[in-house]
C-alpha cells in the first residue's frame, strides 16, 4: 500500500486548529472595523492574465509572479502577489463613474514566488482598504487612523507607526544632491543599512544627516528640518508632521524618511505597523497614483495587513465548548448556541467530552465544567 504524504511545498502550511480559527477571527475583526468606516468590500480574483496584471505593477514584483498558460484562452496567467494593484483596476474600470472619494476594502490570499527570512510564507493573507481620488493630508490620516483602530479591534497592543517618504531621494538626487541613476542605487543600498562609512566613500556625505534622522518622530522630524535648509521638502514634511499630529494619542510614532522596503510604488509619504510581541511589520500604508484609462493618474492612499504570523499563536485559544450527552435537551443547547457557546454533540456511548477538547458538560440545561 502507498504511504500518504503529508509533505507540502516549500512555504506553504497548513493552518490547524485552534490557529485557523484564530486567523478567522482577526480578519473578521479588521474587516468588520473597516466596514463601521464605510470602506465597501471587493473580491477580486485570485488569477488574472499577465499582461493585465503586470500593466499595473512596478518595481521588482514583475520578477515574483507565479505564470501559467490557461489551457482555455492560451494566455498567460499569473496568481496575484498583491491585491492593491487589482483595487486600482476595479476603481478605474468598473467603479470609474462612482463618487470620490471612493473606500474600499478587502481579503485574500496573494502568492509571492520567493519568501523571506522574517516571514518564510508564501502563501499569506492580505487585509486592506483603500482611498481612491485624493492623498490629502485628512485622507492620509483617516487612512493611517483606520490601520491601527483595526488592529487595536483584533488584539494587538503597543502599536507603532513608522513613517517614511519613498521618493526622497529622487528628489535629492535630481535637485540640490545630484546623483545619476547608479550612484543613486548606490546610495539607496549605503542608506538602507544605515552605513555612513560607505556612504562616505561614494563621496555622497550630502545625504549622511539622513541616517542620523531616524528615531522617535519629533526628535526626527526636527532634524529632517534642519537637513531641509532650501524648504524644498517643507510641504511633504508638514503633511506628515500632520498626519502625526492626528493620531499621536493612538500609538506610538517614529520616522526613517530613507525606508523603502515595501514601498514600491508609493510616493510622497509611506508607514509601516509594528505591534509589541510580534517580530517584523504587521502591514503597510501610503500614498500612491492608480493607472486610468484615459492615459492619466488618481491619487489614493491605502493600507495593507498581513496577519499570517498571527496564527502562529495571536489569539489561538481554546473556546469554551459544551458536550451534549446522548438524550441532551436540544432546546436548552440551542439557547446555549444562540448566546454564542459552542456544543459537540455525542454520537455514541462511546464519545467522551475530554477527548473531544470540550470544556463543559450539559447537565439537564446548565453547562458544568468539567
Amino acid at each position: 500500500m502507498q504511504k500518504l504524504s503529508n509533505l507540502l511545498p516549500e512555504g506553504f502550511h497548513d493552518s490547524l486548529p485552534p490557529y485557523a480559527e484564530a486567523g478567522l477571527r482577526v480578519e473578521r475583526d479588521v474587516l468588520d472595523t473597516l466596514s463601521s468606516h464605510g470602506y465597501a468590500r471587493v473580491s477580486p480574483p485570485l488569477v488574472e492574465y499577465e499582461d493585465v496584471l503586470t500593466g499595473r505593477m512596478t518595481g521588482s514584483t514583475k520578477r515574483d509572479l507565479m505564470r501559467f498558460v490557461d489551457p482555455i484562452s492560451q494566455r498567460t496567467l499569473a496568481l496575484r502577489p498583491d491585491v492593491t494593484m487589482q483595487i486600482g483596476r476595479i476603481a478605474a474600470t468598473s467603479l470609474s463613474g462612482e463618487a470620490r472619494p471612493l473606500r474600499l476594502s478587502y481579503s485574500g490570499q496573494v502568492l509571492q514566488l520567493r519568501s523571506g527570512q522574517l516571514h518564510p510564507e508564501r502563501c499569506r493573507l492580505q487585509i486592506g482598504a483603500e482611498l481612491i481620488g485624493t492623498d490629502s493630508v485628512a485622507a492620509a490620516s483617516e487612512i493611517v487612523s483606520v490601520a491601527i483602530e483595526a488592529l487595536g479591534q483584533a488584539g494587538l497592543a503597543g502599536i507603532t507607526v513608522d513613517f517614511t517618504m519613498p521618493d526622497l531621494i529622487d528628489i535629492l538626487s535630481a535637485g540640490p544632491l545630484p546623483l545619476n541613476p547608479a550612484q543613486a542605487r548606490d546610495v539607496r543600498s549605503e542608506l538602507d543599512m544605515k552605513d555612513s562609512g560607505g556612504l562616505t566613500a561614494l563621496g555622497a556625505t550630502g545625504y549622511l544627516p539622513l541616517i542620523e534622522a531616524t528615531g522617535p518622530f519629533d526628535d526626527a522630524m526636527a532634524k529632517m528640518r534642519a537637513f531641509d535648509s532650501d524648504n524644498l521638502l517643507k510641504s511633504r514634511l508638514d503633511g506628515i508632521a500632520a498626519i502625526a499630529a492626528n493620531i499621536k494619542d493612538k500609538a506610538n510614532l517614529t520616522l526613517d524618511p530613507t525606508e523603502r522596503h515595501g514601498f514600491e510604488y508609493q510616493n510622497w509619504f509611506g508607514f509601516t505597523l509594528f505591534a509589541e510581541g510580534y517580530v517584523g511589520a504587521m502591514g503597510r500604508g501610503g500614498s500612491y497614483e492608480i493607472p486610468t484609462n484615459d492615459g492619466g493618474t488618481e491619487s489614493a492612499v491605502g493600507f495593507s495587513l498581513y496577519p499570517g504570523p498571527l496564527d502562529a499563536g495571536f489569539s489561538a485559544k481554546q473556546k469554551d465548548t459544551v458536550f451534549l450527552p446522548l438524550g441532551h435537551d436540544t432546546k436548552a443547547a440551542a439557547a446555549l448556541r444562540s448566546e454564542g457557546w459552542r456544543t459537540v454533540a455525542a454520537l455514541s456511548q462511546a464519545d467522551k467530552a475530554e477527548d473531544l477538547r470540550c470544556t463543559h458538560i450539559l447537565v439537564g440545561t446548565d453547562p458544568q465544567e468539567i
